[in-house]
């Protein structure tokens, strides 16, 4: 959501958040909401998140398991190595997401710590 609305202050509008999900094309999706982050999509988003990471502990479980068995089959191996391809793909987009979202914490509050500099300094 972006505000044109002259009444709203800029500051009021976060810096986009990516997704953990594509559209359509296979592109990346973004979200701008407000500073709180608190909209009912970035919930969405947070859940979504957290079921991918839970199922790539499951899957990583899995993988050990089958490693671990002697009968494994080759087309099993590459079915379990294509689904972890898709985890990693989930689990790399979530950690880009919140590594942004952290850099841009962190700018806000070095920003609002950062003493204003007026003239003759």
């Amino acid at each position: 959501m972006i505000y044109e609305s002259r009444d709203i202050a800029a500051t009021t509008v976060s810096r986009p958040r990516l997704l953990p999900w594509s559209n359509l094309d296979g592109n990346p999706c973004y979200l701008v909401t407000d500073i709180t982050g608190t909209s009912h999509l970035s919930r969405i988003a947070d859940n979504v998140e957290a079921v991918q990471l839970d199922m790539a502990g499951d899957l990583l479980g899995h993988a050990a398991d089958l490693l671990g068995d002697g009968k494994a089959t080759a087309p099993q191996l590459r079915f379990l190595a294509a689904r972890l391809t898709e985890s990693l793909h989930d689990v790399h987009r979530i950690a880009r997401s919140r590594g942004a979202r952290l850099l841009a914490f962190c700018d806000d509050e070095a920003s609002d710590a950062a003493p204003e500099e007026g003239p003759g300094t």
